[in-house]
């Protein structure tokens, strides 16, 4: 990418893989599964006109380190990854900062806003719901439609050892169509690099830990939330795939939206024409939706000058 600078940030849990490019308010964007940072690519470019636009691959995921893990999973809570990103955006001296996550980075987006209030302006979550009331919801279609929930949970070593043996079966079924976007959406390089970040058994592991935790601790945290009557203050925007799950499954609850407002007061959204993967899909209209809505609710301050930081080479061009 034109301009951007790839930095390796310890937060002393992890050391996370970002790509930072633009100037202005901070924009943190968060990818999803089987992606890495990657994802933002046609996204972070447009977003840089007007914000200064971190992309960061999730701890366990990319070039992010894989520290290990525990018994609870809980190295792999959305809470755990919430603070890695906090941390990384005081660092490269934001304060406040909006966040966009797409699917699992969806997740750790939310878990920011709820543990971290203050310092969260704006959040947009991207064909996700949050994890308890998936699982509160769990059925059939869960089980065969969103495999990786149920797959990458199982104890070890079984997806671990499925996965190793067949990274591009995964990714091959992630971008052939059957998540909903066309195959044309990733072109051969995209392909490879996801299928490359997915072949570490390091990272293969970290990332079933992250399953797990989304199995068993994150329902914790989020139903303690609940009961709290904790909810997240700033503005949200919920974007989901006009022809995927989220659209169909939940009508009886009254859509994401109506899901999202059992979270957050101030909740607004629409359906996107595309598959699970519409930001790649459609990245002008989604850099675009985004900008709007960042743009009238972002309060950048900043802090300190960045510490702790080091260049790794290759980002993407």
């Amino acid at each position: 990418m034109r301009g951007a600078e790839d930095l390796r940030i310890d937060t002393g849990e992890a050391v996370i893989s970002v790509t930072c490019l633009g100037s202005g308010p901070a924009v943190l964007l968060l990818h999803g599964f089987p992606q890495t940072k990657l994802m933002w690519r046609d996204i972070a470019p447009r977003l840089a006109e007007r914000f200064t636009v971190i992309c960061a691959d999730l701890r366990g995921y990319g070039d992010s380190s894989t520290p290990p893990s525990d018994a609870e999973h809980a190295p792999y809570s959305k809470r755990a990854m919430a603070r890695d990103m906090v941390s990384v955006m005081a660092r490269l001296g934001f304060a406040r900062f909006s966040i966009a996550g797409h699917d699992r980075g969806g997740r750790v987006a939310y878990r920011a806003a709820l543990d971290h209030p203050g310092r969260v302006d704006a959040l947009a979550v991207l064909d996700v719901l949050p994890v308890d009331a998936v699982w509160d919801r769990a059925d059939d279609r869960l089980a065969l439609g969103f495999w990786p929930w149920s797959l990458l949970a199982q104890p070890e070593p079984l997806p671990e050892r499925l996965i190793a043996g067949a990274p591009d079966a995964v990714t091959g079924n992630a971008f052939s169509g059957a998540w909903g976007s066309p195959a044309a959406t990733f072109g051969e390089q995209v392909c490879a690099a996801y299928t490359a970040a997915l072949s570490d058994p390091a990272r293969i592991h970290a990332i079933c830990e992250e399953y797990r935790a989304a199995a068993g601790i994150d329902r914790d945290h989020d139903a303690a939330d609940r009961a709290a009557g904790r909810m997240i203050t700033c503005p949200v925007l919920v974007l989901w795939s006009a022809s995927g799950p989220l659209g169909s499954w939940y009508r009886h609850d009254g859509g994401p939206l109506a899901l999202w407002r059992q979270l957050a007061p101030d909740v607004t959204g629409a359906p996107v024409h595309g598959g699970h993967f519409f930001p790649e899909e459609q990245p002008a209209a989604i850099a675009a939706t985004l900008a709007s809505f960042f743009a009238r609710t972002l309060d950048h301050r900043a802090l300190p000058p960045p510490v702790a930081v080091s260049p790794i080479t290759d980002g993407w061009d």
